[in-house]
């Protein structure tokens, strides 16, 4: 076993507590680095003898930070960051704490891939637990879809594989319904024969509520392949696009409707590799900046909704975005896992990132409005929805909160 112990007064406590928000300032009682499944099982069972909470950290990406217990335990699973690949099964063994884009690369070798979020060094673990939206997803569901069975740590310290036919109810929690069920410390994915290639398409607009309205109606009739973006950054710049996993020819087919929108003000379309559209965002979704995002599940994009997207308060201007869903991952009856709104059109979110702490409460408040303002539109979705089956998978397993981030 070669857990380690960090307390405050260790060299590499500092560095270890620190996530991917520069918000997050809390300071764990202790710091439990983990390098094999036997350290996870230690680290839990301290906990419930300190009767310490315990957070979970993978990639450290959870906005809110939940990986950071205050006074707590803290549990990182940096060192069980492994990827196996079966390329003649599709199959891949990923550790619990594995960011994404050692999945991506190892799986790519072989022209294959599963759904992965946008951002290379966002961990897996917190992703797939919280369903997993990625350019993959219309094609072949949420990276918790796509999970066909989970190594875990329960509560009582005990391991326990969770699959669709074994511990059933843990299964179906685990699938979207976050990091509250025990410490996953490996996840076994099937694959998909995706090949390599990419095509990101963006088109710069003036604001035109119009022009968005026929940018929506062309994305509900696109194939799965293609995943429909937008972005709308200092109330003055709105950016209509999709972006393709496959063939980047038959990608090309999409650009004379993207270009009878309207009138644009720029192009680009880029063909790239899918590790390179994996990656595209790391420096922009960078650690140590201070971040605050609202959002919601849109079951459709109305007309108000678009003028509320679109609409612009005050000084201080969230950047706004949209990512379709539809395709595989509506095909999934809601029943069938934790995570909800598979009727979802759109995702949208209202993002603002700064690096002086005086600003911080303007700067909340600012995309709180803002998102505020969507959810009032007819038709927005804001709640989530916990059905009695999450309670009893919870019952025994958790006798104190597991977050993961």
């Amino acid at each position: 076993m070669t857990l380690l112990l960090m307390h405050p007064d260790h060299p590499g406590y500092e560095a270890a507590r620190r996530v991917w928000n520069g918000m997050v300032d809390r300071r764990p009682r202790v710091i439990a680095r983990c390098s094999s499944e036997a350290d996870v099982v230690a680290a839990v069972r301290l906990a419930r003898d300190l009767d310490l909470e315990i957070g979970v950290r993978c990639g450290g990406h959870n906005a809110a930070g939940f990986a950071v217990p205050e006074d707590g335990l803290m549990l990182d699973l940096g060192g069980l960051a492994g990827v196996r690949v079966d390329p003649e099964r599709r199959r891949a063994w990923v550790g619990g704490g594995a960011l994404l884009g050692a999945l991506d690369i190892a799986s790519q070798a072989h022209g294959l891939a599963t759904t992965a979020g946008n951002v290379s060094h966002t961990g897996v673990g917190g992703l797939t637990l919280g369903g997993g939206m990625g350019w993959l997803a219309r094609q072949h569901g949420l990276a918790c879809d796509n999970v066909e069975s989970y190594r875990v740590v329960t509560a009582d310290g005990e391991v326990v594989v969770a699959r669709r036919d074994e511990h059933p109810d843990l299964f179906w929690a685990l699938r979207g319904g976050g990091g509250n069920f025990g410490v996953v410390t490996e996840f076994e994915f099937r694959l998909h024969p995706v090949g390599t290639r990419a095509l990101a398409a963006e088109f710069t607009f003036d604001p035109s509520a119009d022009v968005m309205r026929r940018w929506r109606d062309l994305s509900r009739l696109a194939p799965r392949e293609a995943t429909f973006d937008a972005s709308f950054k200092n109330g003055d710049s709105l950016t209509l696009g999709f972006v393709w996993v496959g063939d980047p020819e038959r990608g090309k087919l999409l650009l004379p409707a993207m270009a009878d929108l309207g009138a644009a003000r720029s192009s680009t379309v880029t063909e790239l590799s899918y590790v390179e559209l994996q990656t595209r965002d790391d420096s922009v979704q960078r650690h140590d900046v201070r971040r605050y995002s609202a959002g919601h599940y849109l079951p459709e994009l109305t007309d108000a909704a678009i003028d509320a997207f679109l609409a612009v308060d005050g000084d201080l201007r969230p950047n706004v975005g949209l990512q379709a869903y539809g395709g595989a991952i509506a095909d999934v009856p809601d029943e069938d896992a934790a995570f909800s709104f598979r009727g979802t059109e759109f995702e949208y979110g209202a993002g603002m990132s700064w690096t002086d702490p005086a600003e911080d409460a303007d700067r909340m408040a600012a995309a709180r409005r803002t998102a505020a303002r969507l959810a009032r539109t007819p038709r927005a979705c804001t709640s989530t929805r916990w059905p009695t089956r999450a309670r009893r998978a919870c019952a025994g397993r958790t006798r104190r909160r597991s977050w993961r981030g």
